[in-house]
């Protein structure tokens, strides 16, 4: 007899604004069983666009359910840490946004808890799944830069009226400023590149706007071999942006643009050649819609059905939220201290 088909996941999903829309989004049909949102106008919407899926205010009810077996956590940052507590001591697994919380220690208790429970955690770090990206990444396991040598990494986009007044730019909401908004996919790139940083220098500062958070980063972290991630952040950039450079001693790779406002994806690859002089290049891009949503929501139903450690999970975060502690601190803006 052929084997009986793999149980469909079935999903809570808590935050319906723009991020839990594009989550549900990238569900197959038939699996997201709740959306949950404190704003019952918004969650009973997103529900109706999806069949079978029951609206809630809270998240409670579904974590009571036995038929859920994971979470989709998108809220603003001050829920994320909470929430991802809760479903875990639930039982469920978790897929929660970037950066997971408002400080480390907040993940260090999700961490402990989810090792009690056994549960899997995933991190919300979608700009993995970008396909410009994973070209650059099979180019990277193959060898094709060689030996690394550093990165080079840009971010930013340029607010809009009254950014300064926006959840974003409340320290009890956010955590932080650009850097823990946009700056932790750079430090998690330049993590998934490099491996992990020994040493973490920069700083942060507010430029333009009236706001307690900082709209600017700059950060250079070197690793034990004194490989160095060189990144910069900011929401004083006018003109959306993402670039991110790899360095090998054979070849470079350059990636930019997101799709939409920052520009069409590319992949650049620049081959040196033993005469060295003008490189080989080759070009890849990518036209199509942002597919790193399904993506990644695919890698976490394999971290589920095969017993798989997520990668980025908890510890990755951790470790990234580090890094943004010591820039604030460093730089005279404080820490967060939130329990979960």
């Amino acid at each position: 007899m052929p084997p009986a088909p793999a149980k469909q996941l079935q999903f809570a999903l808590a935050g319906c604004g723009v991020i839990g829309r594009k989550r549900a989004a990238a569900l197959p049909p038939g699996q997201l069983r709740y959306a949950c949102d404190l704003d019952t106008t918004r969650a009973a919407a997103l529900a109706a666009a999806h069949p079978g899926c029951r609206p809630l205010s809270g998240l409670a009810a579904a974590l009571a359910d036995p038929a859920v077996d994971a979470c989709l956590i998108s809220t603003l940052n001050s829920a994320l840490a909470p929430l991802a507590l809760a479903a875990v001591q639930a039982g469920k697994h978790v897929l929660v946004e970037k950066p997971g919380a408002l400080n480390a220690a907040q993940l260090r208790a999700v961490q402990a808890a989810a090792t009690r429970s056994g549960v899997k955690v995933r991190l919300g770090y979608n700009h993995r799944f970008h396909p410009a990206l994973q070209k650059a990444r099979e180019l990277f396991e193959a060898g094709a830069l060689g030996p690394m040598m550093f990165l080079r990494g840009r971010y930013g986009h340029g607010g809009r009226k009254g950014y300064d007044r926006e959840w974003r730019a409340n320290p009890a909401l956010s955590g932080g400023g650009e850097l823990i908004d946009q700056g932790v996919h750079l430090i998690d790139l330049a993590g998934w590149f490099l491996g992990e940083f020994a040493t973490v220098a920069g700083h942060a500062a507010t430029c333009f706007w009236d706001m307690p958070v900082d709209d600017n980063a700059f950060l250079s972290l070197r690793t034990p071999r004194g490989q160095t991630a060189w990144l910069h952040v900011s929401c004083t950039e006018w003109k959306n942006l993402f670039s991110f450079e790899l360095y090998g001693r054979d070849a470079k790779i350059a990636l930019d643009g997101l799709g939409g406002s920052y520009g069409p994806e590319r992949c650049t690859f620049h081959r040196m050649l033993p005469q060295m002089g003008p490189p080989e290049t080759s070009v890849w891009e990518y036209p199509a819609g942002d597919s790193s949503w399904a993506q990644e929501l695919a890698a976490f139903a394999d971290d589920i059905r095969l017993d798989r450690a997520p990668s980025p999970g908890l510890a990755d975060a951790i470790r990234t939220l580090e890094i943004v502690e010591t820039i604030y601190r460093s730089s005279g803006y404080p820490v967060s201290t939130a329990a979960p």
